[in-house]
């Protein structure tokens, strides 16, 4: 077992090693992010594979195993596959399919799309670095080693788990599910987002523009809701009234009435500012406090990972608001911390936010469930020494609270490790300060910002940022890693530590193979008609990538879903159905026993990882 102290340690992973193996998409992540982390290894990288992945060819570890060895810790193993092979889950594409996941980005199309990045495999590749610093932490503090595993199959289910708790609601949506949605287009063709919170900005801006009242009223609703249903159909005049506007004019009206709006970027643009970043920027920052050392009441419990998760016996304070916190939240308290969540009084106006199960919203559950709450108005002087004391007597304090706010109200980092040196401080933001003239740091601006429109549709169709909340939860997932890393530091230093994540960090890390292949001055975007789902008679069905090609020479129109399969099986083509309706995951038999529903009703995916 690992001293708790490791006074040279400058980084959680520094004197490890790993070695690592399996498919190369999740891989690759996971080699990345353990360098990042100060782990290191002397495997050669596989030939073909993509940048940072390691093979392992003598036998010495399971299919998809990464493990971590030294700094005196015993070996910590994870697995990372795609699913169980009995399935028929093989690749990214499959994933998506069976998972959800193309259902509802396909939302604003009409029908099932694929996302051109490997949204799936990112995810998991997060999921099994973040199961490995847990089963660190959890040595660290007088827990047994323990392997962990965790698949694409329960990464893809985690990232439509809001969109699969509403689907099982006691009620319908509150607003159409149906085609349509942003980007607008310019008079002179520059596609753009735009983002406000503020009705009377948004009534103000289209005014501005002249748009008939009656569309701007009827386009407010499917805009603010287009978070949660993944789709916006806007009356067309909204679109066609943004085509007989200049870029410029756009802009100004944006400026005027308080919203804000952003034109996509390339990825060839961006792959030019991480070229300028020295290093290129990681995904989260690391930062060990300089006052005061870890306590002994800190290390209450030495053997509390011995029952339940590596994190049982840690305290976790969450000020989250909408997704990225409140999950990064969710994923520390499904390792075993007691979260508690900090809400403004009268209670979180999330939790009203339809649909409804058992009077509760069912996409706040998906996000908050099993949390205690703490009603603070940090308005007032009185309730932040009520917020101090909390912080006193936790582990973790995690915000994701707008830029500035925190050290305006004195609850900054430096402001709360006065009352706790020992504390892991996180915030989890939109843009980590690194953009000049940044817009609003929310997910479909940061998509917009970054060139992940353009990653997300293959060659051929116009840039569009995904209406699925893509980085609020790829970024959820980044700062509970980030949080992990900085409670492993703690252990081996003895310090306090300031963690950073962001949306930006997730989007980078989202398209980073589209960005290397920016950098070398190649067509970054996949070829035309990447991950496009076929039409069976009865549904729909998605070929594995590699297969792709070769079942698009099979006629399946007029076959049903299960009669195509039969037949692409026959010619040893890999191919599964894709999920439609998110209601059907709770019978489906490629997740027998995954889905289940909580004390309200609604339904709840399975926690990402297994620990043995």
């Amino acid at each position: 077992m690992a001293s708790p102290a490791t006074t040279q340690t400058v980084r959680p992973l520094d004197t490890l090693r790993f070695d690592t193996s399996g498919p190369p998409q999740i891989t690759s992540v996971i080699a990345d992010h353990l360098r990042l982390l100060g782990a290191r290894t002397d495997r050669p990288a596989q030939e073909g594979a993509t940048a940072g992945t390691v093979a392992i060819t003598d036998g010495t570890l399971p299919t998809g195993g990464t493990t971590l060895t030294g700094g005196g810790f015993d070996p910590a193993h994870a697995t990372a596959t795609w699913a169980d092979p009995a399935s028929g889950l093989v690749d990214e594409a499959t994933v998506q399919a069976a998972t959800g996941i193309m259902a509802v980005h396909g939302r604003r199309d009409g029908g099932p799309r694929g996302l051109a990045v490997d949204y799936a495999a990112t995810a998991t590749g997060i999921l099994a670095v973040q199961g490995l610093l847990a089963a660190l932490v959890g040595q660290a503090r007088g827990g047994v080693a323990r392997a962990v595993t965790t698949g694409a199959d329960r990464a893809g289910l985690l990232a439509v788990s809001q969109y699969l708790a509403a689907a099982g609601a006691d009620e319908g949506e509150a607003a159409e599910l149906a085609p349509g949605g942003p980007p607008f287009t310019s008079a002179d063709g520059v596609l753009f987002e735009l983002e406000t919170l503020d009705p009377g900005a948004w009534a103000a801006f289209w005014k501005a523009l002249d748009a008939p009242a009656d569309a701007l009223r009827a386009g407010w609703r499917p805009f603010q809701f287009r978070y949660a249903t993944a789709c916006a159909p806007f009356p067309a005049a909204l679109h066609l009234t943004a085509r007989s506007h200049s870029w410029e004019r756009i802009r100004r009206a944006a400026a005027a009435y308080g919203t804000e709006v952003c034109a996509l970027r390339p990825l060839a643009e961006r792959a030019a500012e991480r070229a300028a970043e020295r290093g290129g920027a990681a995904p989260w920052s690391l930062a060990p406090s300089a006052t005061g050392r870890l306590t002994a009441r800190s290390h209450r419990l030495p053997g509390a990972a011995h029952s339940g998760g590596p994190l049982a016996g840690l305290t976790v304070l969450e000020a989250g608001r909408r997704i990225q916190a409140p999950l990064a939240a969710h994923l520390l308290g499904s390792l075993g911390a007691d979260v508690i969540r900090i809400e403004p009084p009268g209670g979180d106006p999330l939790r009203g936010m339809p649909p409804a199960c058992s009077g509760i919203s069912a996409r706040w559950l998906a996000l908050n469930r099993g949390k205690r709450a703490v009603e603070i108005d940090i308005k007032r002087e009185g309730d932040r020494r009520r917020l101090r004391e909390l912080a006193a007597g936790a582990d973790v304090f995690l915000h994701n609270w707008a830029p500035g706010k925190a050290a305006e109200l004195g609850l900054d980092s430096a402001d709360l490790a006065r009352v706790n040196p020992a504390l892991v401080y996180a915030y989890t933001s939109g843009w980590a300060d690194r953009i000049e003239d940044a817009p609003m740091g929310t997910d479909f601006m940061v998509q917009a910002r970054t060139g992940v429109g353009e990653a997300v549709r293959p060659e051929g169709e116009a840039p569009a940022p995904s209406l699925m909340t893509l980085l609020d939860v790829l970024g959820g997932l980044l700062g509970a890693e980030a949080v992990l890393a900085g409670l492993l530091l703690r252990e081996r230093t003895g310090h306090g530590v300031r963690v950073d994540s962001s949306l930006l960090g997730a989007a980078d890390t989202l398209s980073a193979p589209a960005l290397r292949r920016a950098a070398r001055g190649e067509n970054p975007r996949r070829p035309a008609g990447f991950r496009l789902p076929r039409a069976t008679a009865d549904g729909w069905l998605a070929p594995a990538d590699a297969d792709a090609h070769a079942v698009a020479a099979h006629d399946l129109g007029g076959l049903s879903t299960a009669e195509a399969l039969t037949r692409l099986r026959e010619h040893g083509l890999a191919a599964t159905a894709v999920t439609t309706e998110l209601s059907d995951l709770h019978h489906d038999p490629r997740f027998t026993g995954s889905i289940s529903r909580d004390a309200h009703g609604a339904p709840a995916v399975p926690d990402p990882w297994s620990f043995v």
